[in-house]
Protein backbone atom coordinates (compact mmCIF):
# COMPACT_ATOMS: atom_id res chain seq x y z
CA UNK A 1 0.00 0.00 0.00
CA UNK A 2 1.41 3.38 -0.98
CA UNK A 3 1.11 5.66 2.05
CA UNK A 4 4.08 7.78 1.09
CA UNK A 5 3.34 11.50 0.99
CA UNK A 6 6.95 12.66 0.69
CA UNK A 7 7.27 16.27 -0.46
CA UNK A 8 3.52 16.87 -0.29
CA UNK A 9 2.55 20.16 1.38
CA UNK A 10 -0.12 19.88 4.07
CA UNK A 11 -2.10 22.73 5.64
CA UNK A 12 -3.48 21.59 8.99
CA UNK A 13 -5.92 23.69 10.99
CA UNK A 14 -6.32 23.62 14.76
CA UNK A 15 -2.94 21.93 14.93
CA UNK A 16 -1.63 22.94 18.34
CA UNK A 17 -3.43 20.20 20.26
CA UNK A 18 -5.67 17.14 20.02
CA UNK A 19 -6.56 15.66 16.64
CA UNK A 20 -5.00 18.53 14.69
CA UNK A 21 -1.62 18.15 16.37
CA UNK A 22 -1.73 14.35 16.07
CA UNK A 23 -2.50 14.68 12.36
CA UNK A 24 0.41 17.06 11.85
CA UNK A 25 2.78 14.66 13.62
CA UNK A 26 1.58 11.67 11.58
CA UNK A 27 1.74 13.41 8.20
CA UNK A 28 5.20 14.76 9.01
CA UNK A 29 6.34 11.24 9.90
CA UNK A 30 5.27 10.18 6.38
CA UNK A 31 7.37 12.87 4.75
CA UNK A 32 4.98 15.81 4.31
CA UNK A 33 5.90 19.46 4.70
CA UNK A 34 3.56 20.80 7.37
CA UNK A 35 2.02 24.25 7.70
CA UNK A 36 0.37 24.54 11.09
CA UNK A 37 -2.58 26.90 11.48
CA UNK A 38 -3.85 28.24 14.81
CA UNK A 39 -4.13 31.52 16.69
CA UNK A 40 -1.66 30.99 19.57
CA UNK A 41 1.89 31.62 18.38
CA UNK A 42 3.56 30.19 21.48
CA UNK A 43 1.75 26.89 21.02
CA UNK A 44 2.48 26.92 17.29
CA UNK A 45 6.20 27.30 17.97
CA UNK A 46 6.10 24.44 20.47
CA UNK A 47 4.42 22.04 18.05
CA UNK A 48 6.72 23.19 15.25
CA UNK A 49 9.72 22.14 17.33
CA UNK A 50 8.22 18.66 17.82
CA UNK A 51 7.45 17.83 14.18
CA UNK A 52 9.54 15.03 12.61
CA UNK A 53 11.80 16.21 9.78
CA UNK A 54 14.00 13.21 9.03
CA UNK A 55 13.25 13.51 5.29
CA UNK A 56 14.46 17.10 5.14
CA UNK A 57 10.99 18.63 5.34
CA UNK A 58 10.41 22.31 5.88
CA UNK A 59 7.70 22.97 8.45
CA UNK A 60 6.13 26.34 9.18
CA UNK A 61 3.02 27.96 10.62
CA UNK A 62 0.37 30.59 9.97
CA UNK A 63 -1.40 32.56 12.67
CA UNK A 64 -5.14 32.77 12.03
CA UNK A 65 -8.32 33.39 13.99
CA UNK A 66 -11.23 31.35 12.68
CA UNK A 67 -13.66 33.79 14.21
CA UNK A 68 -12.83 36.17 11.36
CA UNK A 69 -13.19 34.66 7.85
CA UNK A 70 -12.13 37.90 6.14
CA UNK A 71 -8.87 38.03 8.07
CA UNK A 72 -8.23 34.36 7.29
CA UNK A 73 -8.83 35.07 3.60
CA UNK A 74 -6.22 37.84 3.61
CA UNK A 75 -3.66 35.63 5.35
CA UNK A 76 -4.18 32.81 2.85
CA UNK A 77 -4.20 35.01 -0.24
CA UNK A 78 -0.65 36.08 0.60
CA UNK A 79 0.48 32.58 1.53
CA UNK A 80 -0.74 30.69 -1.55
CA UNK A 81 1.07 33.05 -3.91
CA UNK A 82 4.31 31.34 -2.95
CA UNK A 83 3.17 27.88 -1.87
CA UNK A 84 0.92 25.17 -3.24
CA UNK A 85 -0.89 22.72 -0.97
CA UNK A 86 -1.68 19.11 -1.76
CA UNK A 87 -3.46 18.33 1.51
CA UNK A 88 -5.90 20.42 3.55
CA UNK A 89 -7.11 19.31 6.97
CA UNK A 90 -10.09 21.38 8.14
CA UNK A 91 -10.26 21.08 11.91
CA UNK A 92 -11.85 23.56 14.31
CA UNK A 93 -12.87 23.30 17.95
CA UNK A 94 -16.56 22.81 18.65
CA UNK A 95 -18.94 25.40 20.13
CA UNK A 96 -20.18 25.30 23.70
CA UNK A 97 -22.82 22.72 24.49
CA UNK A 98 -26.42 23.11 25.56
CA UNK A 99 -29.97 22.44 24.35
CA UNK A 100 -30.67 23.85 20.92
CA UNK A 101 -33.84 25.62 22.12
CA UNK A 102 -31.80 27.79 24.50
CA UNK A 103 -29.14 28.73 21.93
CA UNK A 104 -28.74 32.39 21.03
CA UNK A 105 -28.78 33.35 17.35
CA UNK A 106 -25.22 34.62 17.73
CA UNK A 107 -24.06 31.10 18.63
CA UNK A 108 -25.30 29.76 15.30
CA UNK A 109 -23.79 32.69 13.37
CA UNK A 110 -20.38 32.45 15.07
CA UNK A 111 -20.19 28.67 14.68
CA UNK A 112 -21.23 28.90 11.04
CA UNK A 113 -18.37 31.37 10.45
CA UNK A 114 -15.80 29.27 12.29
CA UNK A 115 -16.68 25.99 10.65
CA UNK A 116 -18.35 26.34 7.28
CA UNK A 117 -17.27 29.79 6.10
CA UNK A 118 -13.63 29.36 7.13
CA UNK A 119 -13.56 25.89 5.56
CA UNK A 120 -14.84 27.45 2.36
CA UNK A 121 -12.22 30.22 2.48
CA UNK A 122 -9.49 27.61 2.88
CA UNK A 123 -10.78 25.49 0.01
CA UNK A 124 -11.06 28.45 -2.35
CA UNK A 125 -7.47 29.38 -1.53
CA UNK A 126 -5.84 25.98 -2.12
CA UNK A 127 -7.95 24.28 -4.80
CA UNK A 128 -6.79 26.26 -7.88
CA UNK A 129 -3.24 24.92 -7.55
CA UNK A 130 -4.51 21.46 -6.57
CA UNK A 131 -6.32 21.40 -9.91
CA UNK A 132 -3.14 22.32 -11.76
CA UNK A 133 -1.24 19.49 -10.08
CA UNK A 134 -4.06 16.98 -10.48
CA UNK A 135 -3.78 15.98 -6.83
CA UNK A 136 -5.67 17.16 -3.78
CA UNK A 137 -6.88 15.78 -0.48
CA UNK A 138 -9.40 17.78 1.54
CA UNK A 139 -10.24 16.14 4.85
CA UNK A 140 -12.78 17.65 7.23
CA UNK A 141 -12.74 16.65 10.89
CA UNK A 142 -16.38 16.88 11.90
CA UNK A 143 -18.32 14.66 14.37
CA UNK A 144 -20.48 11.55 14.54
CA UNK A 145 -23.37 13.96 15.08
CA UNK A 146 -23.51 14.11 11.27
CA UNK A 147 -25.07 10.64 11.40
CA UNK A 148 -26.69 10.74 14.83
CA UNK A 149 -27.27 14.04 16.70
CA UNK A 150 -25.64 14.15 20.13
CA UNK A 151 -27.83 15.24 23.03
CA UNK A 152 -26.81 18.55 24.56
CA UNK A 153 -24.79 19.73 21.52
CA UNK A 154 -27.57 21.50 19.62
CA UNK A 155 -25.58 24.18 17.80
CA UNK A 156 -22.77 21.78 16.98
CA UNK A 157 -25.18 19.18 15.58
CA UNK A 158 -26.75 21.80 13.32
CA UNK A 159 -23.62 23.37 11.88
CA UNK A 160 -21.65 20.14 11.51
CA UNK A 161 -24.53 18.75 9.46
CA UNK A 162 -24.24 21.77 7.18
CA UNK A 163 -20.49 21.20 6.82
CA UNK A 164 -21.09 17.56 5.84
CA UNK A 165 -23.55 18.60 3.14
CA UNK A 166 -21.15 21.27 1.85
CA UNK A 167 -18.37 18.69 1.75
CA UNK A 168 -20.44 16.12 -0.18
CA UNK A 169 -21.35 18.74 -2.75
CA UNK A 170 -17.72 19.77 -3.08
CA UNK A 171 -16.61 16.15 -3.55
CA UNK A 172 -18.81 15.88 -6.63
CA UNK A 173 -17.51 19.11 -8.13
CA UNK A 174 -13.80 18.47 -7.49
CA UNK A 175 -13.64 14.73 -8.19
CA UNK A 176 -12.85 15.15 -11.92
CA UNK A 177 -9.66 17.04 -11.03
CA UNK A 178 -8.04 14.32 -8.92
CA UNK A 179 -9.15 16.01 -5.71
CA UNK A 180 -10.98 14.03 -3.05
CA UNK A 181 -13.09 15.51 -0.26
CA UNK A 182 -13.87 13.32 2.73
CA UNK A 183 -15.14 13.71 6.28
CA UNK A 184 -13.79 12.00 9.37
CA UNK A 185 -16.32 11.72 12.18
CA UNK A 186 -14.53 11.21 15.50
CA UNK A 187 -16.44 9.82 18.42
CA UNK A 188 -15.38 10.45 22.02
CA UNK A 189 -11.67 11.25 21.75
CA UNK A 190 -9.30 12.06 24.60
CA UNK A 191 -8.95 15.80 24.00
CA UNK A 192 -9.62 19.02 25.93
CA UNK A 193 -12.98 19.21 24.17
CA UNK A 194 -14.01 15.85 25.58
CA UNK A 195 -13.09 16.99 29.09
CA UNK A 196 -15.50 19.92 28.69
CA UNK A 197 -18.26 17.60 27.49
CA UNK A 198 -17.73 15.23 30.43
CA UNK A 199 -18.07 18.12 32.87
CA UNK A 200 -21.37 19.13 31.26
CA UNK A 201 -22.62 15.53 31.27
CA UNK A 202 -21.68 15.24 34.93
CA UNK A 203 -23.59 18.39 35.84
CA UNK A 204 -26.65 17.19 33.97
CA UNK A 205 -26.60 13.76 35.63
CA UNK A 206 -25.51 15.02 39.03
CA UNK A 207 -22.39 12.85 38.90
CA UNK A 208 -18.68 13.34 39.52
CA UNK A 209 -16.21 13.65 36.64
CA UNK A 210 -15.13 10.04 37.21
CA UNK A 211 -18.71 8.77 37.17
CA UNK A 212 -19.42 10.80 34.04
CA UNK A 213 -16.37 9.32 32.30
CA UNK A 214 -17.40 5.79 33.25
CA UNK A 215 -20.91 6.39 31.93
CA UNK A 216 -19.66 7.75 28.61
CA UNK A 217 -17.34 4.79 28.15
CA UNK A 218 -20.13 2.36 29.01
CA UNK A 219 -22.16 3.34 25.92
CA UNK A 220 -19.21 2.74 23.57
CA UNK A 221 -18.86 -0.89 22.41
CA UNK A 222 -15.06 -0.56 22.61
CA UNK A 223 -15.47 0.62 26.26
CA UNK A 224 -12.84 3.32 25.92
CA UNK A 225 -12.16 6.70 24.36
CA UNK A 226 -10.14 7.10 21.17
CA UNK A 227 -6.67 8.59 21.28
CA UNK A 228 -6.02 11.51 18.90
CA UNK A 229 -3.39 9.40 17.12
CA UNK A 230 -6.06 6.87 16.14
CA UNK A 231 -7.94 9.60 14.29
CA UNK A 232 -4.70 10.79 12.73
CA UNK A 233 -4.02 7.34 11.24
CA UNK A 234 -7.25 7.66 9.22
CA UNK A 235 -6.30 11.20 8.20
CA UNK A 236 -2.96 9.93 6.89
CA UNK A 237 -4.61 7.15 4.88
CA UNK A 238 -7.15 9.47 3.26
CA UNK A 239 -4.34 11.94 2.46
CA UNK A 240 -2.30 9.31 0.63
CA UNK A 241 -2.21 7.88 -2.89
CA UNK A 242 -3.79 4.70 -1.51
CA UNK A 243 -7.11 6.53 -0.98
CA UNK A 244 -7.34 8.01 -4.47
CA UNK A 245 -10.74 6.40 -5.21
CA UNK A 246 -12.35 7.26 -1.88
CA UNK A 247 -14.37 10.43 -2.27
CA UNK A 248 -17.37 12.01 -0.56
CA UNK A 249 -17.55 9.70 2.45
CA UNK A 250 -18.37 10.20 6.14
CA UNK A 251 -16.06 7.93 8.13
CA UNK A 252 -17.03 7.40 11.80
CA UNK A 253 -14.13 6.54 14.11
CA UNK A 254 -16.00 5.99 17.33
CA UNK A 255 -15.43 2.49 18.67
CA UNK A 256 -18.84 1.47 17.35
CA UNK A 257 -20.91 4.02 19.29
CA UNK A 258 -22.95 5.37 16.36
CA UNK A 259 -26.07 3.25 15.92
CA UNK A 260 -26.95 4.29 12.37
CA UNK A 261 -25.60 2.57 9.27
Amino acid sequence: MNLNINHKNALICGSTSGIGKASAMELASLGANITLVARNEDKLNQVLSELPSEDGQEHRYLIADFGNPDSLKQTLSKDVKNRNYHILINNTGGPKGGPIFNAELSEFVNTFKQHLLCNHVLVQAVVPRMKKEGYGRIINIISTSVKQPIEGLGVSNTIRGAVASWSKTLATELGPFGITVNNILPGATATERLSEIMINVGKKLGKSAEESEAFMKSIIPAKRFAQPEEIAFAVAFLASEAASYINGINLPIDGGRTKSL
